[in-house]
C-alpha cells in the first residue's frame, strides 16, 4: 500500500506539529505518531521555555549564559540565532492559544533555572509542555491540509538502498523519499512517499533503566538515520535531569522540575547537609551535569538511593500555587512538599547529540530534516541550558517549514520505490527474548554508561551489547514485524553510538565524564 504526501512528518511534539501547522501552508502533512497525538516529551515538560523578555535580561546574557553551560562545544552561530529569534517563536505560541502565566500587571512571570543568570523562563504553572501540546494538537486538528495518522510506527526512511544502490556512510548524495511505517492495529506496512520527510521522533531516554521520558522515547529517529548512512554527533552527551521522584517501581520516573530549585528548593544529603556548596559557587542552581554529577557522588559516599530536595522553608500557598503538577504527585505518593522532604535521583532526561543539521534544520540527507531533541543542532553543545530545548524546536521547526516551503514545488515522488516485504514467521512465545533482551540493554546503558563512565565500563557495555544485538537481528529477520521489537532494535542502535562517541571522547567534557580522562580545559566567554 502506498500513500502520497508532500510533508511527512514523524513525531507529534513541539517540533513535528509547529513544522506541520506552518508547512501547511505550502502543501498536504501527514502527521505520524507510534502512539496519540499526546504522548511526548513535550507534554512532559514542565519547567517553561527561555526567552529574553525584559529588563535587565538581554540577548548577551541569554547566549553567554548558554555557551558557558554547553562547556565549549556549543555552535555560537546557531546560539545567536535561537536566542534572538526566539521572543518572535513564543509571540506566535502566545497568538496560537497557549497562556503563559502573568503578574497582576500584565508582565510574565518569569522564572529562573540552573545556569541562568536571569529570570527569564515563561511558565504555564508547572505545566508548560503540556500546554503548549495541547494548544498545538487543537490547532492543528482543525487544519484540513494536515492529516493525523495515530498508532503507526516509521520502522525506516527510504532511500536509494530501497532502489538497490549501495550507500556508504555520509554520502552527499543520499535523498530521502519518505518512510516505511507500519499500521500498529492492522499490522500492515504502508509505502509512505513524500517530497519533504521530517524526523520530529523526540529523545531516547528509555535506553537506559531510569528516563523522566515517557515510554514512547526509544530513540527510533535516530536509529533510522543512523542505519540509513545519515550523520550522528554528540550522542555521548546524555543530560540526566538531577531531580526526579525517587520511586524504583514507577515509569517514568516523576519530573521535579529544576523550576523549583530557581523558586529557592535546597538540595541536601541523607545528613541533612546543603552539600552542593561543596561542589560549585552557584549551589543547587548550578548547570545539570555539575549538580547530577554531585548528587551521584554524594549517594555514592552514603550508600543510598536518593538525595532529599528541601521546600519546608518556602512559603507553602505559593508554593502550591506555583507547583501543583509537583504538589499532587509528590501528594499521591506520601510526601507533602510544604512538610516533607522529597526523595530525589537523577534520570536520563534529554539527548544534547542526534541527527546533525545545519541551520534550517536539514541533515545531510537531502529531503530529510530533523526537528526538536532527535536532532543536534549545535545549540546545546555538551550540556544543554535549562529550558532551551522547547525554544530550539520552534526555532528551528520554522526555519525549516520556510526552507521546505520554497522548493517543494520543484520535487517529485520516487514511484519506484517497492512495498514492503512481508517476511517473518515467528511464533509469539518467542518474543519474550524481545522483552528480555530489552531489559539488557538498559541495565548495560545504566550501569556502565551512565554519569560516570571509565574505559573498562564502555569496552565491556560494547561486548555485551553486540551479544544482544546480533541475537536481535537475527530475531527481526524472522519475525513478524511489531513495535516491540522495532523499538528494541532501535535503543540497540542509539546505545551503541552512545557508547562509541563515548569511547572516542578522550577527556571529560560536560555531560561526559570519564574516571580515565582529564577535563579539558575551561572555556572563557
Amino acid at each position: 500500500m502506498k500513500k502520497r504526501t508532500d510533508f511527512l512528518v514523524i513525531g507529534s511534539g513541539i517540533a513535528g506539529l509547529t513544522f506541520a501547522l506552518k508547512a501547511s501552508k505550502y502543501g498536504k502533512v501527514s502527521v505520524v505518531t507510534k502512539a496519540n497525538l499526546e504522548d511526548t516529551n513535550t507534554r512532559y515538560a514542565q519547567g517553561g521555555i527561555a526567552a529574553v523578555f525584559s529588563e535587565p535580561d538581554s540577548f548577551e546574557k541569554h547566549i553567554r549564559d548558554t555557551l558557558i553551560a554547553g562547556d565549549g562545544f556549543c555552535d555560537e552561530e546557531v546560539v545567536r540565532m535561537v536566542v534572538q529569534e526566539a521572543p518572535d517563536r513564543i509571540k506566535e505560541l502566545i497568538e496560537l492559544g497557549v497562556s503563559f502565566d502573568q503578574k497582576e500587571d500584565g508582565s510574565y512571570d518569569l522564572a529562573k533555572e540552573g545556569g541562568h543568570t536571569e529570570h527569564r523562563i515563561l511558565h504555564h504553572k508547572d505545566r508548560t509542555g503540556e500546554a503548549i501540546q495541547n494548544t498545538l494538537m487543537v490547532q492543528v486538528r482543525r487544519n484540513k491540509n494536515i492529516e493525523i495518522y495515530e498508532q503507526h510506527f516509521a520502522i525506516e526512511i527510504l532511500t536509494q538502498h530501497h532502489l538497490g544502490e549501495v550507500l556508504k556512510k555520509n554520502n552527499p548524495d543520499i535523498k530521502c523519499f519518505g518512510a516505511y511505517v507500519a499500521d500498529l492495529k492492522s499490522q500492515k506496512v504502508i509505502s509512505f512517499l513524500s517530497k519533504v520527510t521530517v524526523i520530529a521522533t523526540g529523545g531516547m531516554g528509555n535506553v537506559y533503566m531510569t528516563t523522566t521520558n515517557p515510554e514512547v522515547a526509544t530513540g527510533d529517529g535516530i536509529a533510522m538515520v543512523y542505519r540509513a548512512k545519515g550523520t550522528i554527533d554528540n550522542m555521548e552527551f546524555v543530560q540526566f535531569h538531577p531531580t526526579s521522584f525517587w520511586d524504583p517501581n514507577k515509569r517514568p520516573s516523576f519530573l521535579i522540575t529544576e523550576a523549583l530549585r530557581g523558586y529557592g528548593a535546597i538540595l541536601k544529603n541523607i545528613a541533612g547537609e546543603n552539600f552542593m556548596k561543596r561542589y560549585d559557587s552557584r549551589g543547587s542552581l548550578a548547570p545539570r551535569d555539575i549538580v547530577a554529577r554531585a548528587i551521584d557522588n554524594e549517594m555514592k559516599i552514603w550508600g543510598d538511593d536518593h538525595v532529599w530536595l528541601d521546600c519546608r522553608h518556602l512559603e507553602p500557598e505559593r508554593l502550591k500555587d506555583h507547583f501543583p503538577n509537583v504538589h499532587e504527585h509528590c501528594l499521591a505518593r506520601g510526601i507533602d512538599i510544604t512538610k516533607d522532604l522529597i526523595p530525589v535521583v537523577p534520570a536520563v532526561h534529554y539527548s544534547c547529540g542526534g541527527i546533525k543539521v545545519d541551520k534550517d534544520g536539514q541533515s545531510n540527507i537531502s529531503r530529510l530534516y530533523a526537528l526538536g531533541e532527535v536532532a543536534s543542532t549545535g545549540l546545546h553543545g555538551a550540556n544543554r541550558l535549562a529550558s532551551n530545548s522547547l525554544i530550539e524546536a520552534a526555532v528551528f521547526a520554522h526555519r525549516a517549514a520556510k526552507h521546505a516551503g520554497a522548493w517543494i514545488k520543484d520535487l517529485t515522488f520516487e514511484e519506484k520505490i517497492p512495498a514492503w516485504d512481508y517476511k517473518g514467521t515467528t511464533h509469539l512465545e518467542e518474543m519474550i527474548l524481545v522483552t528480555q533482551n530489552y531489559k539488557e540493554v538498559q541495565m548495560i546503558m545504566s550501569n556502565y554508561v551512565g554519569i560516570v563512565r571509565s574505559d573498562l565500563r564502555l569496552k565491556r557495555a560494547l561486548v555485551r551489547l553486540e551479544i544482544i544485538y546480533e541475537e536481535t537481528e537475527s530475531l527481526f529477520k524472522r519475525s513478524l514485524i511489531s513495535k516491540k521489537i522495532c523499538e528494541l532494535r532501535n535503543i540497540i542502535t542509539v546505545g551503541y553510538v552512545i557508547i562509541k562517541m563515548a569511547r572516542n571522547r578522550q577527556e571529560s567534557v560536560g555531560l561526559h565524564y570519564s574516571i580515565d580522562h582529564p577535563r579539558r580545559a575551561i572555556t572563557e566567554f
